[in-house]
């Protein structure tokens, strides 16, 4: 590859050598995402890897794909790019351990308006973090310089993750029934969802983004709005390991309406006690300042709930024990109830 440079590719935008520089930069950060499996090293047509298959009576492949969203456009404000990586690994893992799948494999797509190594290499760190966190193996990626499509400084940034799951042990909302009970897992704060709205609501483009407010605990409105998603895979795999769960729901954009109803069975609906709800400060914020409908609300945002988990009664207290002592301050927010509105917030 040392020889490979074009002078006329480069002034039409597109340095490929910067695209090299990249990768040299980040090859310390993938190594740490290694799980044992990867076959190939990156810079290959595909990323290669072999999952240990010991213990599975019919493994079932899940994939989940996602992105960061307008969230980006906090860290082009303030310049800061290693944590969006955080975001784009949580989107993606948080959804299939749904499913109950385990994460193996993880790759990201990044596009920009041009190829800044150092910016490339902090924004794939995050990656590599996010992968730390799930169990991930990032084993290959690509990054695209598109000059004309997007503004020099800008970027997007997607990903795409595969985990397995035994085919018994795919979660069945089958199992649901009236009385059981429902737990919350907190959000670290908005997540990456309902960011176009948080945009208008705070003029973002010309807000103050680094002062300390008084409503949000003395922490900047940037720090608040560009905490990463929490990635549940971990304590959500140790649960799954002793208690039959029969539901979970990422809660992403479409609030509370959209996500809770995708794992209740029609015939039941979710009870929700607003009461119960943990709601960080920056909710009532964007709610204050957009004069923002509760409703709306529930209807965007997590409002401090990153993911709800339905079990047995029996097994509600120990569910508690087991994701607190995995690092989740988990509290029940509600019950399984016969109706078919699917969801009911009061």
């Amino acid at each position: 590859m040392e020889k490979s440079f074009s002078e006329s590719y480069k002034q039409a935008g597109v340095d490929i050598t910067a695209g090299y520089r990249s990768v040299e930069l980040m090859k310390a950060d993938i190594k740490r995402t290694a799980t044992g499996g990867e076959v190939s090293g990156i810079g290959g047509f595909g990323g290669l890897f072999a999952p240990d298959l010991r213990g599975y009576e019919e493994p079932i492949m899940v994939s989940g794909t996602d992105g960061v969203g307008t969230k980006l456009k906090i860290a082009f404000l303030l310049d800061k790019h290693d944590t969006v990586g955080i975001d784009c690994v949580a989107m993606c893992v948080n959804d299939i351990i749904c499913c109950g799948a385990k994460p193996l494999v993880f790759l990201d797509y990044i596009a920009c308006g041009r190829n800044i190594p150092e910016r490339i290499a902090a924004i794939v760190k995050g990656v590599c973090d996010g992968c730390v966190m799930a169990g991930a193996s990032l084993i290959g990626g690509e990054t695209a310089e598109h000059p004309g499509m997007m503004p020099e400084d800008e970027y997007d940034l997607a990903g795409y993750c595969t985990g397995i799951v035994d085919k018994k042990k795919i979660i069945d909302n089958n199992t649901m029934r009236e009385g059981d009970v429902i737990i919350a897992l907190p959000s670290s704060g908005v997540h990456s969802n309902g960011f176009s709205l948080v945009r208008k609501v705070f003029g973002i483009e010309n807000a103050d983004l680094t002062s300390p407010v008084e409503e949000l605990g003395g922490k900047s409105l940037g720090e608040t709005l560009l905490e990463p998603t929490r990635i549940y895979v971990k304590p959500v795999l140790a649960l799954l390991e002793e208690v039959k769960v029969k539901g979970i729901s990422h809660i992403t954009g479409g609030g509370f309406y959209e996500n809770i109803p995708r794992s209740i069975p029609d015939g039941l609906c979710a009870k929700v006690s607003k009461s119960s709800i943990k709601v960080p400060p920056i909710f009532g914020l964007i709610q204050k300042t957009g004069n923002i409908p509760e409703r709306d609300m529930f209807n965007t945002y997590n409002m401090g709930v990153g993911m709800s988990i339905v079990v047995s009664p029996e097994d509600a207290e120990r569910s508690l024990e087991i994701l607190r002592a995995n690092g989740e301050d988990a509290y029940i927010i509600g019950e399984i109830i016969k109706n078919e509105d699917k969801i009911i917030i009061e």
